[in-house]
C-alpha cells in the first residue's frame, strides 16, 4: 500500500505542512509515502511501482480532478484503492442522501437553477440550508436562509467565496441538532472506526453497510428530540480529521 499526498509547493518532494503529520504516522507503520502535484507536473515522488495500491490524502478534488488523478495513477501501472465512481458516491450529496433518506435531513437537489427560489417556495420549508453538491458556505451569513427569495444572493457568495458552485444546489431542511454532539467517524471495507477505538453508534453501522465506497467518512448529531442524525457523508480520502489525531487514524488501517 502507497499513500500520495499533494506536494509542497515549494519542495515537491515534500508533502503539503497541513499533511505533514500524517505522512510521518503513515511512514512510521511501514508504508510508502509520495507526493503529487496536483496543479502541477502531476509527477509521483518517489515514483509509484507497479501493481500497488494507492490511497489518497489530501485537498477535495471535484470529479475530473479526482478522475485525472486515477488516471495518473493507473498510467504508472497502480490502481487507486478508491475508483472515481466510489469517490463520488460519497463525496456528491445527491449519491449519498437518497440512500440515507430515513436517517438524514430532508433534502431536494437541482442542477437547473434558473427557477431556483420558486421551485424552493414550492416546498414550504420555514428555511433552508443550502450546499452545492459537497460543501456549504461557512463565510460571512452562512448557508441557512429563511425566504427563498435570498437564495440568488446566497449562491453569489457562494460562487465568490468558493470558486465555484460545483454540480448544482442541494437544499436541506433544517433539524434543530446539537453542534456539540457533532462526531465524525471513518469506515473502511464495510467497518466503521470511533477516533476513540471504543464505541461505534449503532446508526454509523447502518450507513456503512449503505454506502457504495471502500473508505469515506460519517458525521452524526443528536437532534433536540434525542434522535442521531446523519449529518454529512464525504470520501474518506479528503474528509479532515475532525477530532482525530493521526495516530487515531492509523487504526483505520491496521491489517490494510
Amino acid at each position: 500500500m502507497r499513500v500520495v499526498f499533494p506536494a509542497d509547493y515549494f519542495n515537491p518532494r515534500q508533502p503539503d505542512e497541513t499533511f505533514a503529520a500524517q505522512a510521518e504516522a503513515f511512514a512510521r507503520r511501514g508504508w510508502s509515502v509520495s507526493t503529487c502535484a496536483l496543479d502541477g507536473d502531476r509527477v509521483f515522488r518517489p515514483a509509484l511501482m507497479s501493481g500497488e495500491t494507492v490511497l489518497y490524502r489530501g485537498w477535495m478534488l471535484d470529479g475530473a480532478g479526482y478522475r485525472a488523478f486515477a488516471e495518473a495513477v493507473q498510467r504508472a501501472g497502480a490502481w487507486v484503492i478508491t475508483s472515481p465512481e466510489a469517490y463520488l458516491a460519497a463525496h456528491h450529496l445527491p449519491r449519498w442522501a437518497p440512500l440515507l433518506a430515513d436517517v438524514t435531513p430532508e433534502t431536494v437537489c437541482f442542477t437547473d437553477l434558473s427557477d431556483l427560489s420558486n421551485q424552493l417556495e414550492q416546498l414550504g420549508w420555514d428555511s433552508f440550508f443550502v450546499k452545492d453538491f459537497v460543501k456549504s458556505l461557512k463565510t460571512g451569513a452562512g448557508s441557512v436562509i429563511t425566504r427563498s427569495d435570498q437564495i440568488g444572493e446566497l449562491l453569489e457568495r457562494m460562487a465568490h467565496f468558493r470558486g465555484q458552485v460545483e454540480g448544482g444546489v442541494c437544499v436541506r431542511r433544517v433539524e434543530d441538532l446539537d453542534p456539540a454532539s457533532e462526531a465524525r467517524f471513518f469506515v473502511r471495507a464495510g467497518q466503521a472506526f470511533s477516533a476513540d477505538g471504543v464505541g461505534v453508534p449503532e446508526l454509523v453501522r447502518l450507513v456503512a453497510g449503505r454506502i457504495p465506497s471502500p473508505f469515506f467518512s460519517v458525521d452524526i448529531a443528536r437532534r433536540a428530540d434525542g434522535v442521531w442524525r446523519v449529518v454529512e457523508v464525504g470520501d474518506g480520502q479528503v474528509s479532515d480529521l475532525v477530532g482525530w489525531t493521526p495516530e487515531q487514524f492509523m487504526t483505520v488501517w491496521e491489517g490494510a
